[in-house]
């Protein structure tokens, strides 16, 4: 096997990005403290062609050379925009009729493995901050709650590492529906 080049891996440029067909996903950060996950997260985000990210509370936002580093020019590709209030988002949202999960441990959750998204829910996955996870009133105004599986000593994932799980769950489940 030979790794392929750059050139070779057919990417889409900025403006072709910004008119494909987005997967009916948001991304919702709430109060995340790192630059480089927040970065982490637009570059995934690019990857499975999210719709869009909402940055909220503490959540710093681009242009910043420590998230830049990370994102690899997926700030400049993705929609995204900053809210103060992650609550008022989360009614807003639903609303427009999206369906809000908060990716949480919480009673009753759903794990993530049974986790069945429509595209027509239009999916909005809300991520909460590294130490204090998602706000409760932000979980108690969800529609669901989604867990991922752990088995291991650690009580959490790295937040960049818990949207890439989720978001490529979603995105194999939400393909097969096309």
């Amino acid at each position: 096997m030979r790794k392929l080049k750059n050139e070779e891996l057919s990417r889409l440029d900025t403006e072709a990005f910004k008119k494909a067909e987005k997967m009916p996903v948001t991304i919702v950060l709430d109060n995340i403290r790192s630059l480089n996950n927040i970065g982490s997260v637009f570059r995934t985000a690019d990857a499975f062609l999210i719709e869009k990210i909402y940055l909220c509370g503490i959540t710093a936002t681009p242009p910043h050379k420590d998230i830049r580093k990370t994102a690899l020019g997926a700030t400049e590709s993705m929609a995204w925009e900053y809210r103060e209030s992650t609550l008022q988002l989360v009614a807003e949202l639903k609303e427009q009729g999206r369906k809000v999960f908060a990716v949480e441990q919480a009673e009753g959750a759903t794990q993530m493995q049974d986790l069945r998204p429509k595209r027509s829910d239009h999916c909005v996955f809300i991520f909460g901050n590294e130490v204090k996870g998602v706000a409760q009133e932000v979980v108690d105004q969800s529609d669901e709650v989604i867990e991922i599986p752990q088995f291991g000593t650690k009580h959490s994932l790295n937040i960049s590492v818990s949207v890439g799980m989720v978001i490529w769950d979603s995105w194999s489940k939400l393909q097969s529906q096309k």
